[in-house]
């Protein structure tokens, strides 16, 4: 008998990466952790959230927020992604961490515009302030991601096998 621990990663699959790219497309919010140096602890925060195969995976934020300061300082990201149902386990349910980096999209970059026209087509509501001059749009390339299909489902995903 080996006193060796079983590792609960899985071996990567077309199935995992099928159901990572489900929640990312399927995702309306996320939450967001990133690391506040001057408090030295991480902060968390709920955010709206697109993933688009054409734009990327992106935000919009205020430049009030303290989120949006903390990914200027320093864009080293963690995305939480997956809402549980109503009704049962919420640790029974997959989501996926994602780790990026967050880069501010320029006011005057070409594809600002269709990224303003996704998000109001998934986030309506936000036409009451999406043209403020403190907001952004705020795209996150992955680095890799943990996902958990539910229970006894665990994958490290790498970049390449992310949508």
């Amino acid at each position: 008998m080996s006193d060796k621990p079983t590792s609960p990663i899985r071996q990567t699959d077309d199935e995992a990466r099928a159901l990572a790219a489900s929640i990312l497309t399927g995702a309306r919010i996320a939450a967001l952790g990133l690391w506040d140096a001057d408090a030295a602890r991480p902060h968390v925060t709920r955010i709206a959230f697109v993933h688009d195969p054409d734009l990327g995976y992106f935000t919009l934020v205020s430049d009030l927020s303290k989120h949006a300061s903390l990914m200027k300082q320093s864009p080293v990201a963690s995305l939480l992604i997956g809402e549980a149902p109503d009704k049962g386990d919420p640790l029974a349910f997959p989501r996926l961490t994602l780790a990026a980096d967050a880069a501010f999209i320029p006011r005057d970059a070409r594809e600002r515009v269709a990224m303003r026209a996704l998000w109001l087509e998934r986030h309506p509501k936000a036409a009451l302030y999406i043209d403020f001059g403190d907001f952004n749009f705020v795209r996150f390339t992955p680095l890799g991601a943990d996902l958990n299909g539910g229970f006894g489902k665990a994958f490290r995903l790498c970049k390449t096998d992310l949508p």
